[in-house]
């Protein structure tokens, strides 16, 4: 079976999962093929599971039998989710989507203008092992400085987009906000191997439980929200990463001085966690 049978089959069973019924015209609209192809399809699932569905002739639908198993592919709850955050963000349209969405909206952040030109640039030094001379506002500075860096990866920390780059004035690898890079002036071959980046290539476990002065029915829902095991959740993280990480979980303090209710989890290993940030000094452009 080519990619088109195969991910039209997948449709047909997302629809049924997330939707619990289908029928021809859903499928001929999301694919553009005629009611024979869709026939054609609904045969050809029915013979790979034939317990997931029946027919309902009132609403002229197939619907999801109550012992429904996925067969074609899992189904897979994050991906459903990250698709509505990509529409409520504006990053793509609701037309794009193969399943109906439902009601739902995203808490709004501030608007971060982003230069394609800038972007651009970064990409094509990354690929071509190039550096750039870059204008760069820096928050340690009163105002944007010249400055040659030699991108290798891209970072999102979950607010902005960062350029992770060697930077010849520093000589360190940092962290550059995209949006604080004003010009591209110069290009050059960089000599720098992006192997030699500790930060980014080191990864640190990250251990997390409920705090301790929540109840037993909050520790269950945190151990439940957070996918742990035991009690505790380990994590690597990307030693550049830690600082991000931990600011977002509120962990960047002393969670135990923190009200549980407003702190819900905290680090179960931090002496090895603040060895490792320790390390990270300065990396931040």
């Amino acid at each position: 079976m080519g990619w088109g049978p195969e991910r039209r089959l997948e449709f047909i069973e997302a629809r049924l999962f997330w939707e619990g019924s289908i029928n021809r015209g859903h499928l001929m609209d999301t694919f553009g093929i005629s009611s024979q192809q869709a026939s054609a399809d609904f045969a050809r699932y029915l013979e790979m599971a034939p317990d997931n569905l029946s027919y309902d002739r009132s609403r002229k639908s197939y619907v999801a039998a109550e012992n429904f198993r996925p067969a074609a592919s899992p189904p897979d709850a994050g991906r459903y989710l990250a698709q509505l955050r990509l529409v409520g963000d504006g990053a793509v349209p609701a037309d794009s989507i193969d399943l109906p969405l439902p009601a739902f909206d995203v808490v709004p952040g501030p608007a971060r203008k982003m230069n394609a030109d800038v972007l651009r640039g970064v990409l094509a030094a990354a690929r071509g092992e190039l550096s750039i001379e870059v204008l760069y506002q820096s928050m340690s500075a009163p105002e944007p400085s010249w400055r040659w860096i030699a991108p290798h990866a891209l970072a999102f920390d979950g607010f902005r987009w960062h350029a992770r780059s060697f930077c010849e004035k520093d000589a360190a690898f940092k962290d550059f906000v995209l949006a604080r890079i004003r010009e591209l002036r110069s290009v050059r071959p960089s000599g720098v191997d992006s192997k030699t980046d500790s930060g980014w290539h080191e990864r640190v476990r990250v251990i997390i439980g409920p705090h301790p002065g929540l109840s037993v029915g909050q520790r269950k829902a945190v151990e439940a929200d957070y996918s742990m095991t035991g009690g505790v959740s380990v994590i690597d993280v990307r030693r550049c990463f830690l600082f991000y990480f931990l600011k977002r979980l509120g962990l960047d303090i002393d969670a135990t001085q923190r009200r549980p209710q407003d702190q819900h989890v905290v680090l179960l290993n931090d002496e090895d966690v603040m060895a490792a940030l320790a390390r990270n000094r300065g990396s931040s452009g």
